[in-house]
């Protein structure tokens, strides 16, 4: 359960007054890219506008466009958003890129936040899903202090040593979420309990995993968490 509290209520209302009212004005997605630090290039899809970034990483059998829903609402919501192509896919390039799964994603994740800020974003978030969030975790870890603000980790966890993430963590998993290892909740959950405060652990009924949580009778509650966590003051 979530360790800290904020007012939902407000949250919520304006995030989905500004969903209903704004999402048919949100500019047409921009692409981008930019370079990673050990020689890649990262495409992107940018949504929106305003001083909050929030960066979009992908699950393995995803790219940047299956954000595009989700990246709508953060956008309308005040956000701007940047839903990234790990290397290996599309057109994103670096070392590694024949093996994703095994490359050093956290660079591009980290290449992300740094192309917002650098853009006029003050605070960056990033938002991942299974291997995404493996990365996005990764990210944190590697990140300088204040250079991550939140992390939102769907159906996954850090690969590296959760005690030193350096931003506040959500953790959104499904309690009977499996792989062909076996269920997933152990390990998320062991690392969670390693992670500093702040943070929040949502364990959903069912098996849907990662952004796969999007397409079931609770993702809207999955995105009305995210927005709750991404807004807290």
């Amino acid at each position: 359960m979530p360790r800290w509290r904020y007012n939902s209520g407000m949250i919520v209302l304006r995030a989905l007054l500004a969903t209903l009212l704004l999402a048919p004005f949100v500019a047409a997605q921009e692409h981008v890219s930019f370079p990673t630090e050990d020689g890649g290039v990262v495409y992107a899809d940018l949504y929106g506008k305003g001083e909050r970034g929030v960066v979009l990483a992908h699950g393995g059998p995803f790219n940047k466009e299956s954000w595009e829903k989700q990246a709508r609402t953060l956008a309308s919501a005040g956000f701007r958003v940047l839903a990234l192509d790990f290397r290996g896919y599309v057109k994103s390039r670096g070392p590694g890129d024949s093996a994703p799964m095994d490359a050093p994603l956290h660079l591009d994740v980290l290449a992300a936040v740094r192309y917002l800020r650098k853009t006029g974003a003050k605070t960056v978030s990033v938002v991942g899903g299974s291997m995404g969030a493996g990365a996005a975790g990764d990210a944190s870890i590697a990140s300088q202090p204040g250079e991550i603000e939140r992390v939102v980790l769907l159906g996954g966890a850090p690969n590296g040593p959760a005690e030193k993430l350096k931003s506040s963590t959500l953790f959104i998993v499904a309690r009977d979420d499996a792989s062909g290892d076996g269920p997933r909740l152990p390990r998320i959950q062991a690392q969670y309990e390693k992670a500093p405060e702040p943070k929040a652990l949502i364990i959903l009924e069912g098996s849907a995993h990662a952004q796969y949580l999007f397409q079931t009778d609770q993702g809207e509650r999955v995105m009305r968490e995210i927005l709750h966590f991404l807004s807290a003051k």
